[in-house]
């Protein structure tokens, strides 16, 4: 596969990560994405891609995007897959949506839901007849610079959610509340808006997210000194938290992981996507 990455210029570094370029093969016509502190969006190119959500099953011919998750996505993808996107702060995708984020929990939709078939159809064919990837993700930046505005309670929900990412999930909410300077009930109202979850649970995204990119699968692991080091209580609370999040144990989600490895050494995909056939 092919994949080209850059960072955005600011503004947009503010809300955005990365924009990237894929095109070619996936390495499982079926991969899982396990929850992850950040947002997506993706307009397809290609021929439509499924997502599996929960139990229901629905096809992206244009595009889709997605809130902070709570839960593993199952994406399902053609032969030969072809898109640019953006990989997106939790409360980046905030200034371009014309809906609270939490409507999108859980949900992902097509970007013509949120952009506009016309919008999102001419977006396409401009970047169909650019002149390679880096030319598609400065066509993407544009758009999205063009779409930004100002969004009401955003600066109190980076600056929280800052805090959240720097002490990696294991803060005290109620000390988050004290330290803004706003109620807990205001402070979760504006990170539903706008982010799409609670701090509490966007900091039990982060410890997980956390904790997932400490293994190393091809090394011996120590669960419980794991566990600890990522502030959960015990061996038993981080199974638990594990299995809510990916719907494998820890040791079946390292032997998948290996499997990756193995199938696939040095993959673009590597890292978080996992194999679901």
């Amino acid at each position: 596969m092919k994949y080209v990455s850059r960072a955005p210029r600011p503004p947009l570094d503010a809300f955005i990560d990365d924009l990237y370029y894929l095109e070619g093969a996936p390495p499982y016509a079926r991969l899982t994405l396990p929850p992850m502190p950040a947002a997506l969006l993706i307009v397809n190119l290609g021929a439509p891609f499924r997502i599996r959500a929960d139990i229901e099953t629905a096809e992206y011919a244009d595009g889709c995007v997605v809130s902070t998750p709570t839960r593993a996505f199952e994406f399902g993808y053609p032969p030969g897959t072809r898109s640019v996107g953006a990989h997106v702060k939790p409360w980046g995708l905030a200034p371009f949506l014309p809906m609270p984020a939490a409507e999108l929990c859980d949900r992902p939709v097509t970007v013509e839901q949120v952009w506009g078939r016309a919008a999102i159809a001419e977006l396409r064919e401009r970047l169909a007849a650019a002149d390679g990837p880096y030319e598609m993700l400065t066509l993407l930046e544009q758009e999205l610079m063009r779409r930004l505005r100002e969004t009401a309670g955003l600066e109190l929900v980076r600056r929280t959610s800052g805090v959240i990412a720097a002490a990696g999930g294991a803060v005290a909410i109620g000390d988050l509340s004290v330290a803004a300077g706003v109620s807990s009930t205001h402070l979760a109202r504006r990170f539903k808006e706008l982010v799409g979850v609670t701090p509490k649970r966007l900091a039990r995204t982060h410890r997980f997210a956390a904790t997932v990119f400490a293994i190393d699968p091809a090394g011996p692991i120590d669960w419980g000194e794991l566990a600890g080091g990522a502030g959960y209580f015990d061996q038993a609370h981080f199974g638990h938290e594990f299995r809510a999040f990916t719907g494998l144990t820890p040791t079946r989600y390292v032997e998948v992981r290996r499997r990756f490895l193995r199938e696939h050494p040095g993959h673009v995909m590597d890292g978080w996507p996992l194999p679901a056939d």
